[in-house]
């Protein structure tokens, strides 16, 4: 009960700090550019570090760690596909969606491709936009049950009430700060996951050094002794099968060649091109330090408990951290998992919040002549909205529909939308009806080979990217390009 009190205080400790500075930075907030992109003024190593905790959210911390704990090296393949896939984002894609971003003044990810394509820019904006709501709505009402999840494991919190605690620690700030109360606080959390996935790995590999009585002293024997799927780079399997291994962990790539929003729109709000040099330096440095750090977690947690040690594999980081440290620290360096699922739940809010009030109330009120002179109230409104409805989705809706829902995001907006954008980008010819289309076959494409099982035999991750991509190539030559009209 003791550990339990310490662990209660210092998150509430944390939780009181984060909320204060996410209110602190949301006073800065003057209008609507500031609440949907602060401005587009981040200096670079706060969009980076935002964008690395929003881009983690607690997979990182547990998702990751738990896979290499059941699953040896193997794991592995994943960590390089995400890892290559964030260095390409950096390099090749973020300062390109800045300058973007600043020629066309926008202040939402769905406002970059309608300037881009400015002959569909309806269309696009009412299928890019309800897309991402609609999916972001069950990613968001996930992070709260993920959420509830944790804090009933940690203190014994029933679900229910722990999913509304996690609601009304991000959802205040997020309402008064909008998008800079979210990166500001993201900060704090990047900070605090990357201390954990440092610190934990060394003062891991001491305390194995010095606990004989351990499963087993060092990385290497605990892989060996759990058994040779462990040892091998493709869990034991041999030919096409290995291959299929090798590619499912690999296609974590695809979707972050700007298919994610959440990660896109801070690559968009970076100042100017010096910070945006900074922050790839910064992003590509973290992705490096927190891959290795989350896969070697996973390991000590096998060399310390076993490969049967555990009920729950994503419980590996908290267990190590209460195992090497002292409860106090422990709980500490914990907090980041908590900071990782904060991270990606206000950012989730933020975006959607702010498409469906840029990109679908706006027009509609603006069809209607609805006067809405307050745009900053407006879009606060909004995203209170948002936030009691995917709250309520959370609680009324199946958890397994909701996680099944989730699965999508990343092979059908990220697969899907990384195209869009990699074409937007590189490709002149590539034309508005192309990407509705786009967007749509990708999307269909996704939810029918996910609903059909066909995703145990290859990854919708990796299959969505290339059929979005055909689709995009094949109807920019066969179908005609809407001509622009331009007003007198």
């Amino acid at each position: 009960m003791q550990q339990q009190e310490q662990m209660l205080i210092v998150m509430l400790i944390y939780i009181a700090l984060l909320i204060t500075w996410g209110v602190y930075q949301g006073r800065k907030v003057k209008n609507n550019q500031d609440y949907a992109i602060a401005g587009r003024k981040l200096p670079g190593w706060i969009a980076a570090l935002s964008e690395r905790a929003t881009g983690e959210s607690s997979w990182a911390l547990l998702g990751l760690p738990g896979a290499a704990y059941a699953m040896g090296i193997t794991e592995i393949w994943t960590a390089i596909g995400c890892v290559v896939g964030i260095i390409v984002a950096w390099a090749l894609i973020s300062w390109r969606l800045r300058d973007e971003a600043e020629k066309y003044n926008i202040t939402t990810y769905t406002d970059f491709l309608a300037a881009k394509h400015a002959e569909t820019t309806k269309w696009i904006r009412v299928s890019a936009s309800a897309t991402i709501v609609f999916f972001f709505f069950f990613y968001l009402g996930a992070q709260f049950l993920g959420g509830g999840k944790t804090l009933f494991t940690m203190f014994g919190v029933q679900p229910e009430i722990g999913m509304l605690i996690t609601a009304s620690i991000i959802v205040p700030y997020t309402i008064y700060g909008g998008f800079r109360s979210v990166v500001y606080t993201d900060v704090i959390q990047a900070i605090v996951m990357i201390t954990a996935l440092i610190v934990g790995p060394i003062v891991g590999l001491i305390y194995l050094s010095n606990h004989p009585e351990t499963f087993a002293s060092g990385l290497g024997e605990a892989l060996e002794k759990a058994g040779p799927s462990y040892m091998s780079l493709v869990n034991g399997a041999s030919g096409f099968e290995a291959g299929l291994i090798i590619v499912s962990g690999f296609s974590w790539f695809f979707g972050y060649l700007g298919g994610q929003p959440q990660l896109a729109v801070r690559f968009m709000a970076i100042s100017d091109m010096r910070q945006a040099r900074k922050a790839r330096n910064v992003g590509i440095v973290w992705t490096l330090v927190a891959y290795i750090g989350a896969l070697m977690i996973g390991w000590i947690g096998l060399a310390i408990f076993g490969p049967a040690g555990l009920v729950d594999q994503e419980y590996v980081m908290p267990a190590v951290m209460l195992k090497i440290f002292p409860p106090v620290i422990a709980s500490i360096l914990i907090t980041g998992a908590i900071a990782a699922m904060i991270s990606t739940a206000d950012s989730l809010l933020i975006l959607s919040a702010t498409e469906f009030s840029e990109n679908i109330l706006k027009p509609m009120l603006n069809k209607f002549r609805v006067i809405h002179s307050n745009a900053l109230l407006q879009s606060r409104l909004v995203t209170a909205s948002l936030a009691i409805i995917a709250l309520g989705l959370a609680y009324v809706v199946e958890a397994e529909l909701i996680f099944s829902l989730v699965s999508y995001v990343w092979a059908g907006i990220g697969g899907t939308f990384s195209v869009v954008i990699l074409l937007t980008l590189l490709w002149p010819r590539y034309h508005g009806r192309a990407v509705v289309l786009t967007i749509i076959s990708g999307l269909v494409f996704t939810i029918i080979w996910i609903s059909t099982g066909m995703e145990q035999y290859i990854s919708a991750r990796l299959l969505t990217f290339f059929v979005a991509l055909l689709v995009a190539i094949t109807t920019s030559y066969l179908v005609p390009k809407k001509q622009h009209k331009v007003q007198a």
